[in-house]
């Protein structure tokens, strides 16, 4: 599979897209427009091994529900992520079965040399 969700609205999900430079083999999904399925979250736990990883602790959301002060289990993480997108770390990159979560640069730079083999 060759898939990247993001954000469309987001600057740095831009900025990260150019930097990857995908071939137009790559399927996008804005997960604003096109909501994240059980079955696509499924999918990427899969190759991530945990709802945590793909759970982005800088939401607004994040601080608004004080979740934080909250002990959260994988359950937890993978309805949150279904119920709002701002909820996935961003963005996600699936490269057959390899997965790139977050904007981290050392993130970034695996999954562009992965893409770009």
């Amino acid at each position: 599979m060759k898939k990247i969700y993001h954000l469309s609205a987001c600057d740095t999900c831009k900025r990260i897209l150019k930097e990857l430079d995908p071939p137009t083999s790559f399927i996008l999904q804005d997960i604003k427009t096109e909501k994240i399925t059980e079955e696509q979250l499924e999918e990427m736990q899969e190759l991530s091994g945990s709802y945590e990883a793909l759970f982005s602790k800088r939401a607004k959301l994040y601080k608004e529900k004080d979740l934080k002060n909250k002990d959260l289990d994988e359950n937890q993480f993978k309805n949150l992520i279904l119920e709002h997108y701002t909820f996935l770390k961003r963005p996600v990159v699936i490269y057959n079965d390899e997965i790139f979560i977050g904007n981290s640069k050392k993130t970034v730079e695996a999954a562009k040399a992965s893409i770009h083999e």
